[in-house]
């Protein structure tokens, strides 16, 4: 069962029986070459960056390029899933008003998300 391992993988690697009858001789050549192990560790470093790693640099880098470009009025989410109108800016942390008259300060990294595109409106006031 195991011969039978190893064979399907040398097939699937391309080297086949063709590698195992020529085992005294060296196999030259560019197909030589990329049958190696450490060109397959490349490709598979590839194909992980271009599937996994650089999506996700791409979202962290939209992520950033939004808390950096929330102004007051916008209507956010927190990352513990509370909506709020964003009433105060600063560099670090944002005034997010939550209810009438209830206003807290938030770590501007805690804002998950914009909740709309456009700008809230504002509460209305009870007489």
């Amino acid at each position: 069962m195991l011969d039978l391992f190893h064979a399907g993988v040398a097939w699937a690697l391309g080297t086949g029986q063709q590698a195992a009858g020529k085992a005294g001789e060296s196999s030259g050549g560019l197909g030589g070459l990329l049958s190696g192990p450490i060109p397959m560790l490349v490709l598979m470093f590839v194909i992980f960056y271009f599937l996994l790693i650089r999506p996700q640099q791409k979202k962290a880098k939209a992520h950033r390029e939004m808390l950096s470009s929330i102004k007051k009025g916008d209507q956010v989410i927190t990352g513990g899933g509370i909506y709020g109108r964003v009433t105060g800016v600063d560099d670090q942390s944002l005034v997010v008003e939550i209810a009438p008259q209830v206003r807290v300060k938030i770590n501007r990294a805690n804002v998950a998300g914009l909740a709309s595109g456009a700008p809230a409106q504002a509460p209305a006031k009870k007489k």
